[in-house]
């Protein structure tokens, strides 16, 4: 799917971004490192994980999720268990699936109802953070993603003067400027 590519490019480049969207302080993004990774063995592929370099930070499984699955949990605690297995990992694991819209998150969930609610999977609806003006510009160039392509435009402008009035190394600027 398109997206992924969007999203693990933006994520791959800016790992602060993620840590701010699931709430978390951007600078948790240091001591990450992103990919995507595949099980072996199998079909599944995991849209990207973030790997700690330390035991006591958790690994992230992160799923994008742009159209109606209604297999996508299944699937996300298969890829995660199976991985798991795998690497044998010290490690907690938690999980976010990204969504543009909280109509696209069709997939039952009564099978893992306790990972929800223990907070071990976190949903995000993009269409629901808010307006992109009053977001990190991460978080506001995600949201891009789901805009109609006016107002895309419009807020990719917008986004192109906060990036430059922003204080990021030349390269950081620049890799942030091509993704908008």
């Amino acid at each position: 799917m398109k997206t992924d590519s969007v999203f693990y490019r933006l994520f791959q480049e800016f790992p602060n971004i993620f840590f701010e969207l699931i709430g978390n302080s951007p600078e948790t993004a240091t001591g990450y490192q992103f990919s995507s990774v595949e099980i072996k063995q199998t079909a599944f592929r995991i849209d990207g994980v973030f790997l700690p370099e330390t035991e006591e930070k958790p690994i992230y499984f992160l799923e994008v999720q742009f159209q109606a699955d209604p297999e996508i949990y299944s699937r996300l605690f298969t890829e995660a268990h199976l991985y798991l297995r795998q690497n044998q990992p010290e490690n907690d694991w938690l999980a976010v699936v990204i969504y543009p819209t909280r109509s696209i998150d069709t997939a039952k969930t009564k099978h893992y109802r306790e990972s929800f609610a223990s907070g071990r999977v976190t949903r995000i609806y993009l269409n629901e953070l808010g307006k992109n003006a009053s977001l990190p510009i991460g978080i506001a160039t995600i949201k891009l993603v789901i805009e109609n392509e006016d107002k895309a435009i419009q807020e990719a402008r917008e986004l192109i003067t906060r990036t430059r009035q922003e204080v990021y190394s030349v390269r950081q600027q620049q890799q942030l400027l091509q993704l908008i």
